[in-house]
């Protein structure tokens, strides 16, 4: 059985409306972008790394079921699992193609849920074998606030954009501009360990957007490394740090970036 005979049920059209999003994003940086689909334990997470970042974006959305789906050849463990990669553009066409379908159907089935065919697994990209761990993660003290948290993306940004504009035109470059901004966003956010590049691309894939009044969601911690909540609720945590088995992980209510790091033994690290 393949992935394409398989659908994915999802518990809330908003969240499927908000993984479409997400894809989008993605597909941006990326116009042959690929994605990486673990499901089980009623949780979807996509995976997916936009490649101006370095960084492993992570969504998840609830599911009410999976149709079709043999564990073994999905090669993944548990009754009603799946592992796959796709293409993030036929896996967006079919959630718009899913929604669509329902602009006839009237204000009571607007929050139910969505059904989603499974596109056909492509040849997965080198990172698509690297993935977080599913767990072991731990806390890790020193971030900052919200607004000190957009505040430094916000500053960086300025730098790269006024040592940009310094550039003399023999300079001006892609290898010069592609220097200026490793070095700025290599840097890490206060003493945490987290590179910058990880905090930017939480901003543009849209997981620091302020928090909506939703009904709390189940959190993905059965389907892919407890990622993050599929839909933040009015008390969701607005960003969390953790780490595990040398990667760092920012949480946020919509998503999470992962990266993978080394020397994480001089963090302090508390339970998640």
């Amino acid at each position: 059985m393949t992935a394409a005979d398989q659908e994915l049920h999802f518990a809330d059209a908003g969240e499927a409306a908000d993984l479409a999003a997400f894809l989008a994003r993605l597909i941006h940086y990326d116009r042959a972008a690929a994605v990486r689909l673990q499901a089980g334990g009623g949780v979807l997470a996509v995976f997916g790394r936009p490649p101006s970042f370095e960084v492993l974006a992570i969504r998840t959305a609830r599911l009410e079921a999976i149709i079709g789906t043999d564990a073994t050849t999905a090669g993944a463990s548990g009754p009603g699992a799946l592992d796959t990669t796709v293409s993030a553009g036929e896996l967006g066409d079919a959630l718009d193609t899913a929604r669509a379908g329902r602009t006839a159907d009237g204000p009571e089935v607007r929050d139910r849920g969505l059904v989603v065919t499974v596109p056909q697994a492509v040849t997965g990209p080198p990172w698509a074998g690297v993935l977080p761990p599913r767990g072991g993660w731990r806390r890790v003290s020193g971030l900052p606030g919200v607004d000190e948290v957009h505040g430094a993306v916000a500053a960086a940004v300025a730098e790269f954009r006024a040592r940009d504009a310094e550039l003399p035109e023999e300079r001006r470059t892609r290898a010069e501009r592609d220097r200026i901004g490793h070095e700025i966003w290599s840097r890490t956010l206060g003493d945490t360990g987290l590179p910058l590049r990880a905090v930017h691309a939480a901003q543009s894939l849209g997981f620091l957007r302020p928090v909506r009044a939703a009904a709390p969601a189940a959190s993905a911690t059965g389907a892919g490394s407890g990622v993050a909540t599929a839909t933040p609720g009015p008390t969701a945590e607005p960003l969390a740090l953790l780490a595990a088995g040398g990667w760092l992980r920012l949480r946020t209510p919509y998503g999470s970036i992962a990266v993978r790091t080394s020397g994480l033994s001089g963090l302090s690290v508390t339970p998640a």
